[in-house]
């Protein structure tokens, strides 16, 4: 005696058909590799995207996708369902990633004293770096009005030469001129000279 089957009345009443699978799914889910190697080279853009998401630096995520992949290879011949392979692999991405990070917090421990931070060589005090940036901003209000449209185009929105006169509707010649003015009045400015 036979166990009846439960169909549903559409797969009943319609002919047997061989079914297309859906384009977006295709690589993955019925895409059979006959070797490891086959399926790195097939998947890796998706994988690497996949790790890549989990790490901010390219280079950990490619380590990361390493690292998986090795226990993919170990696992090759028991994965039986190779339409699994990519769920497999993020999974490994996944617990890879999530014993890094456990790792890390292993290292980290309290101390009775917080170490002192290390003088910075040639006094580069972050007080001292702003008191010269407001300095030299006040030098800059000091300008010409043309002459310090021209320099905070160049130096502080990074404009070229030919952007800063398009911006400007002036040549390039007139903006070269008019900034080489400009920083020398800078070169000049009595607030900015302690700073030689």
């Amino acid at each position: 005696m036979t166990a009846p089957v439960c169909t549903s009345a559409s797969a009943a009443a319609a002919p047997a058909r061989q079914t297309l699978p859906h384009p977006r799914l295709a690589p993955a889910a019925t895409a059979l590799y006959p070797s490891f190697a086959s399926y790195v080279r097939a998947r890796h853009p998706a994988l690497l995207r996949t790790a890549r998401s989990l790490t901010a630096n390219p280079s950990d995520a490619e380590d990361l996708l390493q690292t998986a992949l090795a226990k993919t290879y170990v696992a090759w011949e028991r994965i039986e369902d190779h339409r699994a392979l990519d769920g497999y692999v993020r999974r490994a991405l996944l617990n890879t990633r999530t014993s890094q990070w456990r790792r890390r917090r292993v290292d980290e421990f309290a101390c009775d004293e917080l170490p002192e931070p290390e003088p910075r060589p040639g006094g580069d005090d972050p007080a001292e770096r702003q008191a010269l940036r407001d300095a030299m901003w006040r030098a800059i209000l000091r300008l010409p009005a043309r002459q310090r449209a021209m320099v905070v185009l160049r130096y502080y929105e990074d404009l070229s030469e030919a952007q800063t006169a398009e911006q400007l509707g002036v040549s390039v010649g007139t903006v070269k001129s008019a900034v080489s003015r400009a920083l020398g009045k800078l070169r000049e400015d009595p607030e900015l000279s302690p700073a030689h």
